[in-house]
Formats: structure tokens, C-alpha cells, sequence
């Protein structure tokens, strides 16, 4: 099957990770892909792309035209790799893009599959001209997905005219599912307690770090270690401050390793006033990490099997929080069984292999070929 698969950019974020996984993944099972960047900055992609997915940045497709005309010329150029490519599917990720492929795609007799990455309804990337635009033109695509129950239910409800959502979440990374989990080591000295996220107000850091001050007298072999940048680095540590944990709560700023930051901690935590699939949760689970998570709106209650395989807690209720980070801080073995439960169940829920089986459905559903039998 030939799948012409467009994206923003290719940069280090989770949309552009998950596009990589897929892209690699369905050429690795005898897919034709084509994977296109629609960012004019966009020349590479920061994630490792198997040799055989053809990666066309779109800027590639562009003459020079003067700016304001650039929008058209780009609409001409995803209309021009489609027909160049002649895919069986289009494969659409971010509602900017998504806007721009079934504008340029008008016509075509080809399944245009489209995709948030967000909650819709509770995300704030897109504009009231993005929303206006989504609107109007996300009913003419043959389908529409997203990555949770939650948000299938909250945009079916907002915009009625969407027909059917698919969900399909987001996969395990292949190189996470192949590395050993942590292991729980009952340490009494140098406990981390690891969050991670951009430094912004919808991650909630400031409540974390209030629960967390409750607590420092309490369990002084803990510390927390937030990592990320934003805007609200100065506030957060001045709250550390004020709850008197300068010295115990720590920012170290952005990542390139998040795996080895998870499996060198004890313990997870996820407080977001809202998510549209929060991979890290996920990837702290998968490595065996037993986590407390907020139950916002989205993801968390899915990942964490209705708090079966992690802590599941109520959202803005800091007694909740802070009993269910005790638990856990208190007691090693209890650490080790949720950690092991947590990795055991989103490893089969969420490898690719099983997200793989996602899409195909929604592949036969959009009137192509049943893929497994072709395989066969």
C-alpha cells in the first residue's frame, strides 16, 4: 500500500516522533511511505527514518514566490505530490496541516485520513480561524482520529458533523520497548521524585511543588527534579523557595535523554490541568516507573487502566495528590509491583505491533483493501 503521509516539521516533538514510528514501522511491513514536512523550515528530520520512507520536505516542492502568495503555492504543491505519488491513503498529522491537506485535496478520490494530537476542546493551539476552518472542512475527510476516548467523546460532542472518530493512541517507541525496565533499588538516601514538561501553567508544577513541601519534612531522602524550560522557570522557583525546598526541588532544564532521566528515578508524577496524550506518562510506564497521575482530560485514565497500573488521583485536590505520592514514597515493594504491573500492561496495549492493528482497521473502514489478508 502506498501511504503519502504529510506532517508539520519533522523537529524533536511528539507528533513528529510518532510520525517516525509509523513511517518506519508500516515501510518495514512492505508499506510504500512518503513522508512530507509541510514547515518551509523543515530540511531533515530530527528522528531516525528508516532509508526506504521517501522523505520530500515540501519546501523542495517550492519555486520562490513573493510571501503573500506563499500559501497558495504551498496548497498547489501538497495537490502536486499527491498526484506525482498516486497514494492508496493520505495520512495527515496537526490541524494546521490537516486544513491545508483537505483544501489542496479537494476532488481527489483518495482516503484522507486526518489526526489531532491534541484534545481539541481543551487545547489551545489552534486559533478561532484554525477552529472556524476545522469545522468546515474536517466532515469531508474520510476519517477523523484521535488519540483517546476522552477526546473522541468531547469532539463528537462539539462538532456533530465529524461522523465516526477512530481512536488510536499514540505507540511505544520501538527503542523504549526494547530496553529493560527500571529496577526498583530500596534506597534510603537520594529518592527521586521526576516530572517532566514544559515549565508553562498547564502542567501545573506549582501545586506539585506546594504538595511536594507538605511532604519534605516528612520523607527528607526525597527530591523532585522538574524537568524542562518555559516561561514559568523564575515562579516555580520562588514557590520551591517559599515552601522552604530550595535545596530539594531541582530544574535542570531540558532533556535529550528522558528515558535515562526516568529509569534513574523512583517514582513519576503527571499533575497537567490537561493533555492530549501524554507520552511521557506513558514511557515512564513502559519502563517499569510506578506513577501518580492527575486524572485530566486526556489520556491519563486510559494509560493508567483506570488506575489499575498507575495512581490515578482527582484533579486540583492536593490531598489526593499528596496521599497518593506518600504511598508510594513510603513503600519500595508497593513501588516495585506498580512499576511492574504498569510496564506488563501498556507493553501489550501499546506496542506497535497493536497500534499497527489500530490502523489497519481504520485503513479497511476507509474502503481499502483488507491489509492483513493481502499480506498473507
Amino acid at each position: 500500500m502506498k501511504i503519502l503521509f504529510f506532517v508539520s516539521s519533522m523537529n524533536a516533538g511528539g507528533a513528529e516522533r510518532v510520525a517516525a514510528s509509523l513511517a518506519n514501522a508500516w515501510v518495514q511491513q512492505g508499506d510504500e511511505v512518503c513522508l512530507v514536512p509541510t514547515h518551509l523550515g523543515t530540511e531533515s528530520s530530527f528522528y531516525h527514518l528508516d532509508e526506504r520512507v521517501q522523505f520530500q520536505p515540501l519546501k523542495d516542492s517550492l519555486s520562490w514566490f513573493p510571501p503573500f502568495l506563499t500559501p497558495v503555492r504551498k496548497l498547489r504543491s501538497i495537490r502536486q505530490l499527491h498526484d506525482r505519488f498516486e497514494p492508496d491513503v493520505v495520512v495527515s498529522f496537526l490541524t494546521n496541516v490537516n486544513v491545508n491537506v483537505l483544501m489542496a485535496l479537494r476532488g481527489v478520490s483518495t482516503p484522507v485520513i486526518v489526526c489531532e494530537r491534541t484534545n481539541p476542546v481543551v487545547s489551545r493551539s489552534a486559533d478561532k480561524r484554525l477552529q472556524s476552518l476545522r469545522t468546515k472542512l474536517y466532515p469531508k475527510a474520510t476519517r477523523v482520529v484521535v488519540q483517546t476516548q476522552d477526546a473522541a467523546h468531547a469532539f463528537a460532542a462539539a462538532e456533530p458533523n465529524l461522523g465516526d472518530l477512530a481512536v488510536i493512541p499514540n505507540p511505544i517507541p520501538p527503542v523504549l520497548a526494547s530496553l529493560p525496565l527500571a529496577a526498583e533499588v530500596e534506597k534510603k538516601t537520594n529518592c527521586k521524585l521526576v516530572a517532566m514538561g514544559r515549565l508553562v501553567p498547564a502542567k501545573q508544577f506549582d501545586q506539585l511543588i506546594q504538595v511536594f513541601g507538605l511532604l519534605a519534612e516528612e520523607f527528607p531522602e526525597w527530591t523532585l527534579h522538574i524537568h524542562g524550560e518555559g516561561p514559568e522557570r523564575e515562579n516555580l522557583q520562588r514557590r520551591a523557595e517559599l515552601v522552604g525546598c530550595k535545596d530539594k526541588v531541582f530544574f535542570p532544564g531540558r532533556t535529550e535523554e528522558p528515558w535515562r532521566v526516568l529509569a534513574e528515578a523512583q517514582l513519576f508524577v503527571l499533575t497537567s490541568a490537561y493533555e492530549g496524550f501524554p507520552n511521557v506518562l506513558l514511557e515512564a510506564m513502559t519502563l517499569g516507573l510506578p506513577c501518580v497521575t492527575v486524572d485530566c482530560p486526556s489520556g491519563p485514565k486510559e494509560i493508567s487502566n483506570n488506575g489499575r497500573d498507575a495512581s490515578l488521583v482527582l484533579p486540583d485536590n492536593e490531598q489526593a495528590l499528596r496521599r497518593a505520592l506518600s504511598e508510594l514514597m513510603i513503600d519500595p515493594r508497593l513501588r516495585g509491583v506498580l512499576g511492574q504491573r504498569a510496564a506488563a500492561s501498556v507493553r501489550e496495549r501499546y506496542g506497535m505491533a497493536a497500534i499497527l492493528d489500530h490502523w489497519d482497521l481504520v485503513f479497511r473502514q476507509a474502503g481499502l483493501v483488507n491489509i492483513k489478508q493481502e499480506k498473507t
